[in-house]
């Protein structure tokens, strides 16, 4: 006979059975792990060797192979220890094999037994409920994993107590859910000085989803802008908290177990490489657009990114997700992101200022913002210029509105949206519109519609470009409360759609 136990593979988001088939037979002693393992899980030989000697188990002098089956699946990561220890007391009788083909395992063992937490449990327990199976994990991941109210989740801290669980002495009890994280605190956007037009902009981008670039000199707000925006963002739903904990549980950064409400503010150093930015590296780990999703991705000195790495933002950035390509798989992650980027007008930064600029302006100023490409550049929807603030000007009292009342109008602007999209699975924000739903919803009036007609002509704007102004327009008027486009909107959504100057 052979004793089975299950666990999970990850292939992106998306967790895949794996079934852990052990025999142990006659023949000269050993013991063979097969089933395209890499190095972590053929390590576990030697983990599971350990883990029930310090259980006083001693295996027996025979053959034991273990097959990880789909044989064809690659199986990456440590969690596999726990299933494969599971597989091998079941056939050596010492637990019941009915009550392990029950449950899904993962876990990493320790020498001496315990059970140490592993990434990925949230994705795991979905699939153990899809399958009616309950979930054994290590008792750090179960808060985590407990999320998932279809299915039961059994949290331990050793491989001794999992034996005692599975022979009756002391039932494993059931993992409670973990707290929803409230995050850090908000910044206010009354903090920041003057910059009322950029700030509008945040609005905007913050109601419908669109993407926001900001060219300015050194020191002139920017990135003051940017840390604020998750302060006027409403929080996630249940569904988009779900899915946003899936693949920060697959990259191990769920703390104690939480789901957090706040959407992801993601800010990568220029340096990053394309595999940390879009996804990929060992085992094809989601990048920070992945990490980003439903949230904001904000790149600080946007044209100092690998030319490389930006021109992988294209597809990402139009479709809201990733396909990361490898020789032995095709990993798929959802990144439906806000990319807000920000820019110095050039290398120097002051490209505005004759008393400062260096000798190549305004050459200079064309050469550095070159760096982005006009299709990357033609999928920002707002693009401002921050202009320098005095420091005479850090003195006046603050201006504008709190944080608090622009979240407000961003809430009720997103209200509508949600209604608007009630029957149309998959849309969120204005953002998402393209087609007949996008000409339904926001066409203009006839003033509207001629003041568009006009500009896009005198401006070669794209069809993407064109679609882009009407989304925009249609946020405005979500902000302003209006059922139809009209022509302020219009004009305002077509004024942040000119091209950012460099001389």
């Amino acid at each position: 006979m052979v004793a089975r136990a299950y666990t999970v593979a990850f292939e992106g988001v998306e967790a895949r059975m794996v079934e852990v088939q052990c025999s142990v037979t006659t023949g000269s002693a050993g013991f063979s792990l097969v089933g395209l393992p890499d190095k972590a899980v053929s390590e576990a030989r030697e983990r599971v060797r350990s883990a029930l000697a310090a259980l006083s188990i001693a295996l027996p002098q025979k053959r034991i192979t273990v097959n990880l089956s789909p044989a064809d699946l690659p199986k990456e990561g440590s969690h596999f220890d726990l299933p494969i220890a599971l597989a091998l007391l079941a056939e050596l009788e010492i637990i019941p094999k009915d009550e392990v083909e029950h449950t899904v395992a993962m876990g990493e063992l320790s020498l001496d037994g315990r059970l140490m937490p592993v990434a990925g449990a949230l994705p795991a327990a979905m699939a153990a409920a899809e399958e009616d199976r309950a979930l054994l994990c290590p008792r750090a991941c179960g808060a985590e994993a407990a999320w998932v109210g279809a299915a039961e989740v059994l949290a331990a801290d050793g491989l001794n107590a999992v034996v005692r669980h599975y022979t009756g002495q002391a039932a494993l009890p059931p993992a409670a859910a973990g707290e929803v994280t409230a995050g850090p605190p908000g910044r206010d956007l009354r903090e920041v000085k003057g910059q009322e037009r950029a700030k509008r902009a945040l609005e905007i981008a913050a109601a419908g989803r669109h993407h926001l670039m900001m060219v300015g000199t050194p020191g002139s707000g920017k990135s003051m802008l940017a840390a604020r925006l998750p302060g006027i963002l409403p929080p996630l739903t249940a569904a988009e908290a779900l899915e946003t904990s899936m693949i920060h549980s697959l990259a191990g950064l769920l703390s104690e177990g939480g789901i957090s409400r706040q959407r992801p503010f993601r800010e990568p150093h220029h340096t990053a490489s394309m595999a940390a930015i879009v996804g990929g590296g060992k085992g094809a780990k989601p990048g920070e657009i992945s990490l980003a999703h439903n949230g904001v991705l904000f790149m600080d000195e946007f044209p100092e990114f690998s030319r490389a790495v930006l021109e992988t933002l294209r597809q990402p950035v139009e479709t809201g997700e990733v396909m990361i390509a490898r020789a032995n798989a095709h990993i798929r992650y959802p990144c439906r992101f806000l990319l807000v980027a920000a820019a110095n007008p050039c290398r120097c930064g002051y490209l505005t200022d004759p008393a400062r600029a260096c000798g190549k302006a305004p050459l200079c100023g064309e050469d550095y913002l070159g760096r982005i490409s006009g299709p990357l550049m033609d999928r920002f929807d707002l693009r401002v210029e921050v202009p320098p603030v005095a420091f005479t000007d850090l003195d006046l009292p603050a201006s504008g509105d709190t944080s608090a009342a622009i979240a407000a109008r961003v809430a009720t602007a997103r209200e509508v949206q949600a209604a608007r999209f009630r029957d149309h699975p998959g849309l969120r924000v204005n953002a998402d519109m393209e087609g007949g739903l996008l000409e339904e919803t926001s066409t203009p009036d006839a003033e509207g519609k001629a003041l568009l007609v006009k500009v896009a002509e005198r401006m070669g704007l794209s069809a993407r470009g064109y679609h882009r102004v009407l989304r925009v327009a249609r946020t405005i008027a979500d902000l302003d409360g209006a059922p139809q486009v009209r022509q302020p909107h219009v004009a305002e959504a077509i004024g942040y759609r000119l091209t950012v100057k460099t001389n």
